[in-house]
């Protein structure tokens, strides 16, 4: 099967975490709960269209590719509902001044940037994903679903354990969520078709890391039919 970082990752590379033990895998277990990172006009911009257009309203925007994965992850929420699994979605806070960007400001010289449109429609998650209203939107500051966020505590109270990640970005917010939820001793299913990042070999590398690591990587039709058999 070929995997996204297959033109990336050298020999040398692959016999080093083999023999280290990397990448093993191992069933879900029976209560889990699908997380939705940050599928906001934010990083998918509010129509398709080419990257680097996107990005001129919207700096933190995948362009396509947001829109390429964004019918899968309506695949998978389907899925989810349908097996009655609990659904939160990730997104950011409103404020845009110092004291909400934070360090952002020293690593991306537009954090401060306003845009009439992206403050207006920016931290919207988009509409072909639109929360039920049993479903809790999380908004957070910082790249991970757990920091300062009372997400643990959902998760805790729903004895959840098994956490489903998709959305954006892979090597970012998706990264630092799906990290944070294996330090957290759950099990971590990220689901391919469903992220996304605005750099190819970005998204690439990042998977590879994530599954010899941090998560088992599926496809989207693994993770539904995972849902789909599912006795609640």
């Amino acid at each position: 099967m070929s995997r996204p970082w297959d033109d990336l990752l050298g020999p040398a590379d692959r016999e080093v975490y083999d023999a280290a033990g990397y990448g093993r895998e191992g069933p879900p277990g029976e209560r889990p709960a699908l997380l939705v990172v940050d599928v906001n006009y934010n990083f998918c911009g509010d129509r398709r269209e080419p990257i680097l257009e996107s990005i001129k309203r919207f700096h933190n925007s995948c362009g396509e590719r947001a829109w390429d994965a964004i019918p899968h992850i309506v695949s998978l929420l389907e899925a989810a509902r349908s097996a009655s699994v609990p659904v939160f979605f990730t997104t950011q806070e409103m404020r845009l001044d110092a004291l909400r960007i934070g360090g952002w400001g020293r690593k991306n010289r537009r954090a401060s940037e306003r845009d009439e449109a992206a403050e207006r429609l920016g931290t919207t998650i988009v509409p072909q994903l639109a929360p039920r209203q049993d479903e809790l939107v999380i908004r957070k500051t910082k790249p991970s679903a757990f920091f300062g966020t009372p997400l643990l505590s959902y998760l805790t109270q729903l004895k959840t354990d098994t956490v489903i990640v998709a959305g954006a970005t892979t090597s970012g917010c998706v990264r630092a969520t799906v990290v944070d939820a294996f330090s957290y001793n759950y099990q971590v299913v990220l689901v391919e078709e469903c992220v996304f990042d605005r750099g190819q070999a970005s998204h690439a590398i990042n998977l590879f890391d994530m599954q010899a690591k941090y998560a088992d990587l599926v496809s989207v039709g693994e993770a539904s039919s995972y849902l789909g058999g599912l006795t609640r």
